[in-house]
This record gives structure tokens, C-alpha cells and sequence, in this order.
């Protein structure tokens, strides 16, 4: 089976104004949470049908805002190697996100980035 965009983020600078913002541009429902395993909110995206998100607050003050979209894969770990393998750069390596699930950052040979992400199994 493909594998599928699941997640897009916003990483930006003024976390009230984009949630402002994107909740009167579109029928988002927003709901804040604690940031898994960091200081700050994470602001989850649902979008009823279809591929929702989240948004925070970038702390690095070199970084730009930008949207990043993540694929679902089965095994991250191994879906990494394999773009490594096949030109990538890793950006971030694979990472546990709180009871979440498991995502790991890539630009590949042309220069785009990209995340992967491996849910963990619902108990």
C-alpha cells in the first residue's frame, strides 16, 4: 500500500496570530495541548475529513516559518536507512514523540524536506 501524507505542520514565530488567523481562513477546529516531551503548547489541527495537523511555536529564531507535511510509514527506522541509502540527508533522526508515536526529518537529493512518522499502537 502507499504510503500516505497522515500530518502537516506549521512551524512558526507567532503561534496566536497563525491560530488566529487559520481558524477564521478555514473551518479548523484548534485545540491546544502540551508540547510531548518539550516546553510550550502544540496546537492540534482537525479539519473533519482528511488530513488534519497541528501548529507551534518554532523556538529557533533562524528557522522561518514553514508548513511540513509527513508521510505514515510501518517502520521509520527502517524507512530512514533507506533514504539515507538513497541520498537523503537526515535531518533529525528517528525520535519518540510522547506516547504518540515515532517520526524522523529528511531533505531529499533535490533539496525538499520531508518527516515520517510511525504510530505507536493504540493500548
Amino acid at each position: 500500500m502507499p504510503n500516505p501524507f497522515v500530518h502537516v505542520e506549521l512551524q512558526t514565530r507567532d503561534l496566536p496570530k497563525a491560530k488566529d488567523f487559520y481558524s477564521k481562513l478555514f473551518d479548523w477546529k484548534l485545540e491546544d495541548m502540551p508540547m510531548p516531551g518539550a516546553q510550550g503548547t502544540y496546537t492540534m489541527i482537525s479539519v473533519g475529513e482528511g488530513t488534519g495537523g497541528g501548529m507551534f511555536q518554532n523556538p529557533e529564531p533562524n528557522v522561518p516559518p514553514h508548513w511540513l507535511a509527513y508521510v505514515g510509514v510501518d517502520d521509520v527506522r527502517a524507512m530512514t536507512a533507506k533514504a539515507r541509502g538513497l541520498g537523503a540527508t537526515v535531518c533529525l533522526d528517528v525520535m519518540e514523540v510522547g506516547d504518540f508515536g515515532l517520526m524522523s526529518v529528511i531533505t531529499d537529493p533535490t533539496g525538499a524536506t520531508l518527516a515520517m512518522w510511525q504510530e505507536k499502537p493504540k493500548k
